[in-house]
């Protein structure tokens, strides 16, 4: 999993997202989708860069993002587990 450095601005996750979206879907991150909550910057990132990373092909230069990404092995979604609204556990597949 790829997913932003935990000092990473607001700016740069904004970035990061701009970015990876104009490769990947993000609709899961928007309003309605499987990963909009938590709805954050942090979050959405880090779905997004994860989203990019795993298309590219997995390589640690997909996961740069100007060295505001680390890849990670364990899944993020599930320390702390992400949960909507509805208390409905979500996690994101490699």
């Amino acid at each position: 999993w790829c997913i932003p450095r935990p000092s990473t601005s607001d700016q740069m996750l904004m970035d990061n997202i701009n970015y990876a979206c104009t490769v990947v879907d993000c609709s899961v991150i928007q309003e309605g989708g499987a990963c909009f909550y938590p709805s954050n910057l942090l979050n959405h990132a880090s779905v997004a860069m994860n989203l990019y990373y795993q298309k590219q092909g997995r390589h640690s230069w997909n996961c740069d993002f100007k060295k505001s990404g680390v890849v990670v092995v364990t899944d993020p979604s599930e320390y702390p587990s992400a949960t909507d609204t509805n208390g409905q556990q979500h996690t994101h597949h490699q």
